[in-house]
């Protein structure tokens, strides 16, 4: 178990608020040791959990700001343990003022993910679940910002858990049969065995393709555009990310290395690749452009395969 409180800055620079997350055994008594409700007097420890109070942040006798604090006790908060949120305005030296009053009382600072590992360690979430945070953070389309709330749903660890709830039912059949084998007794229908067997494969084999095919979501569909030379797979692709990305010209060979950038295109984000040109040639650095190109055609889940019609 963690003994140590812990602080950090839970929002982005630049905004018109800021808000400072604490979390451990002593996160409200060392809010309250800087902070003094404006209306009520009642300590911040007095306060009921799941509310907002009102009040000012002091260094001693200065007031640094004006501010709204969340209470949270354990186990009900994000890290299930005691926790405050402190929302203050956004100006980077009152934040800092903040975090300098809390360490000065006893608080230290984060480390990257401590939230989200005291959540997982303290059984709030699973192991899927916490990794899916990162990935909800990041989403930058609307398919990664579904996958990613799906897991962190448990929508991945109720398969994981619906699987091996099937794995050890089977399992636990089989060993029965092997303990009771040489007195001639059958325990299990051999067909319902061999239909859970073939459940079991066929989740797992959807499973290992949901990893291909979440990858793609989170990095980008990858789409190769390939082709002879001079085709147009450069101009389609400045036409397709709306700038001058590749050089165009009707020199054959123009394109020699790998171009690649992303394009959100109905809430999915697709990496599309433009690559050099395939022909027979002796150029050495064209050559290892053409190899590139393969070498791209292998890893592509889409491949748009450009020919000049002229």
């Amino acid at each position: 178990m963690n003994q140590d409180t812990i602080c950090a800055i839970a929002t982005a620079q630049g905004g018109a608020i800021g808000s400072i997350r604490v979390s451990g055994p002593e996160a409200i008594s060392i809010t309250g040791s800087i902070f003094k409700p404006a209306k009520t007097g009642k300590l911040l420890s007095e306060q009921k959990p799941y509310t907002l109070t009102f009040g000012r942040i002091y260094d001693g006798d200065e007031i640094i700001d004006e501010v709204l604090v969340s209470l949270f006790r354990a186990p009900h908060s994000y890290t299930g343990e005691d926790s405050t949120e402190i929302t203050c305005h956004g100006s980077s030296y009152i934040l800092q003022q903040v975090m300098q009053l809390l360490i000065k009382n006893g608080c230290r600072i984060a480390q990257p993910g401590e939230y989200t590992q005291r959540a997982f360690l303290n059984g709030k979430m699973d192991l899927s679940q916490a990794e899916a945070v990162a990935d909800l953070i990041a989403s930058s389309s609307a398919a990664t910002h579904r996958l990613a709330m799906s897991q962190m749903r448990g929508g991945f660890s109720k398969e994981l858990t619906e699987l091996r709830n099937k794995l050890l039912n089977f399992t636990s059949m089989i060993e029965l049969e092997l303990d009771f084998s040489e007195e001639d007794v059958e325990f299990a229908d051999r067909s319902a065995l061999r239909k859970l067997a073939d459940e079991i494969e066929q989740v797992i084999s959807r499973l290992a393709h949901s990893f291909s095919v979440g990858n793609a979501i989170k990095n980008g569909v990858p789409v190769a555009i390939i082709g002879e030379t001079n085709a147009g797979k450069s101009t389609l692709l400045n036409v397709l990310l709306n700038e001058d990305k590749a050089i165009v010209s009707d020199i054959h060979g123009t394109t020699r290395d790998v171009i690649e950038d992303t394009i959100n295109i109905g809430g999915i984000t697709f990496r599309f690749i433009d690559t050099a040109g395939i022909r027979e040639t002796n150029d050495a650095i064209e050559s290892l452009g053409i190899e590139r190109t393969f070498q791209k055609l292998d890893q592509a889940e889409i491949v748009l395969w450009m020919v000049d019609a002229i």
